[in-house]
């Protein structure tokens, strides 16, 4: 069966379809909703929004807005289990978890989050927000979490509780050295083959632990970076999105020996970009999505990595997810 994407933008949520001639949007719902994130398992969809979830049971036919439990609204980042269809995360500014085991009709916030938050004073350089949650990565029962700007969060039963990972101090101050992490984590990825392999991109470089999270390494250490996709069959076979600093010079590179070496993966494009990057990779198939700071929407084949646009109605892209027809 063909896979259906559906991409999260600033007006509302698209349904796109794979046909011979690339993605292309099938139909639209939440018009004018600015879209933060989406989350799909079957039927079920979720979108986080400035004031909450949206959460659709009929494939976007129908819509709910849930608020029971979700005493933080603003959802930055939304992710169900990939192996319990109804265990679902959502992200918030502040920074804060909190967990459904309902497929996303009730929340439960998760306090050790608020309370690392408060004890170490987290924080956002463009918010009055303190921290957020943008990203999570799963292998069982273990679960990590990247907080801007605040460290790796990780928990060992599925969420229900949550310390700093070893390696992650919890110190939002910026200057930090190996083996710690640094604090301004954008995304979290979990190699699928073990709980030890964790990639983070952050605001100071692209780090890699082989022990859970215990120690960390830089690993392309001169670059701001918030995207990567790391091969499921291969960890040393990467896909970095780097730029010199916030939205300047973004470009995509990739590895292929565990990020000992990096060249250039950006056929198609004219990068360096000046002003944007890569926020999100998503493979799908065998094609690799990428999401765009300024909104648009890139895929590639994974075989070539050339790249080119997705053309969805002029809408400002935010996430994507994506599930079988």
């Amino acid at each position: 069966m063909k896979p259906k994407m559906f991409v999260a933008t600033r007006q509302g949520l698209i349904l796109a379809e794979r046909r011979e001639n690339g993605w292309r949007a099938d139909r639209h719902s939440l018009d004018e909703q600015p879209i933060t994130s989406v989350a799909v398992s079957g039927d079920v969809i979720l979108a986080g929004a400035r004031q909450g979830i949206y959460r659709s049971s009929d494939a976007g036919d129908t819509w709910q807005q849930i608020t029971a439990g979700l005493t933080t609204p603003y959802v930055r980042w939304l992710a169900i289990h990939p192996d319990i269809p109804s265990l679902a995360f959502a992200g918030t500014e502040p920074a804060g978890i909190f967990v459904s085991q309902d497929s996303g009709e009730t929340w439960r916030e998760r306090p050790g989050v608020a309370a690392l938050r408060e004890k170490h004073d987290w924080f956002l350089p463009y918010s009055p927000g303190a921290g957020c949650v943008r990203g999570f990565a799963f292998h069982g029962k273990h679960v990590y979490a990247a907080v801007e700007v605040g460290g790796v969060l990780v928990s060992d039963d599925h969420g229900e509780t949550w310390q700093l990972a070893e390696g992650s101090s919890g110190d939002p101050g910026m200057h930090q050295d190996e083996p710690l992490v640094h604090p301004d984590v954008h995304s979290i990825v979990l190699h699928p083959g073990s709980t030890d392999l964790v990639f983070a991109p952050t605001g100071g470089g692209f780090y890699h632990s082989a022990d859970g999270g215990s120690n960390w390494k830089r690993i392309y250490p001169s670059c701001y970076c918030r995207a990567v996709w790391v091969d499921p069959g291969d960890p040393d076979h990467i896909v970095l999105a780097p730029a010199d600093s916030v939205d300047r010079n973004g470009r995509i590179e990739q590895s292929r020996d565990g990020g000992r070496s990096w060249r250039a993966a950006s056929n198609g494009l004219e990068v360096p970009w000046r002003r944007h990057m890569v926020e999100r990779f998503l493979q799908v198939g065998d094609e690799l999505l990428a999401v765009l700071s300024n909104g648009e929407l890139i895929v590639a084949p994974l075989e070539s990595l050339q790249w080119e646009r997705v053309s969805l109605g002029g809408k400002d892209v935010t996430a994507v997810a994506f599930t079988r027809g």
